[in-house]
């Protein structure tokens, strides 16, 4: 029987389909024990031949997710760092290696690793109100879960420097002029748009989708592969500056930030 170890993340098994849920009030944040609790589900999925697609969103009506609780940072603890950008490197990299059809429905905010969620996805369904961005840089941080190659990847770099290092959110109808997500639908229809694609998966030979979807990835992951683990070691660098922890104590303490560039 596939169960989630979190309360956090809910998980629902609809024929074919595996229904998660992030549900982590108010914000649908990730943290240590969700993400090992999503990086374990997958696992099961993989091992349970019936399962051939999975649908994530997040509870509520305002939030897929705000990625990272940002109290986990405020203490400046290098090796807190560390451990953090490795559960979420892990959980993200299991979803993107998922073998079946992951398709994220994005039913408000994606923000952060919220974002860097979607983006470990195979398909991206987002309502029209939501919201994307990675604002890590405006908080001393830096997307460590994926954001700075997959962005990279499926938008190209002048977007992603535009998101990234500008700081740009960006709608739904942006994302899916640039080609971050795949579709647009009304308030309220992501999850049952990414459940009729999921449907459509089933009708596919599940084994035939896995290598498809391994020779669809082999440029990519070639490219992507490398730099990952150099990504989160440069997210753990910030937290030997001034900066890191000015950004993340303004935010938690509503100010803007003082910036010394050290």
């Amino acid at each position: 029987m596939i169960s989630s170890s979190s309360d956090k993340l809910q998980v629902e098994i609809i024929q074919h389909t595996a229904l998660i849920t992030i549900n982590n009030p108010g914000a649908n944040t990730w943290d240590t024990e969700s993400l090992p609790a999503l990086e374990n589900l997958i696992e099961q999925l993989n091992a349970e031949k019936s399962i051939f697609a999975l649908v994530i969103t997040g509870a509520g009506e305002k939030f897929f997710s705000a990625g990272a609780d940002l109290n986990l940072f405020a203490d400046g603890d290098p090796e807190n760092a560390r451990s953090m950008a490795e559960f979420f490197g892990k959980g993200f990299e299991c979803l993107a290696n998922f073998r079946g059809v992951s398709i994220a429905a994005i039913n408000g905010f994606a923000m952060g690793g919220g974002l860097e969620a979607c983006l470990a996805c195979d398909i991206r369904i987002a309502e029209t109100q939501a919201q994307l961005a990675l604002p890590e840089p405006k908080v001393g941080l830096l997307p460590c879960a994926g954001g700075t190659q997959r962005l990279s990847w499926l938008v190209g770099e002048g977007w992603a420097k535009k998101m990234i290092l500008c700081g740009e959110r960006i709608n739904a109808e942006t994302a899916e002029r640039i080609g971050l997500v795949e579709e647009v639908v009304a308030k309220g229809e992501a999850k049952e748009r990414a459940l009729k694609l999921a449907e459509q998966v089933a009708q596919q030979s599940p084994i035939a989708v896995t290598y498809c979807k391994e020779l669809i990835h082999q440029a990519r992951d070639n490219a992507v592969g490398d730099a990952l683990p150099y990504e989160r070691q440069k997210f753990v660098d910030l937290f030997a500056t001034e900066d890191q922890a000015e950004g993340v104590n303004a935010f938690l303490e509503k100010r803007a930030p003082e910036w010394k560039n050290c």
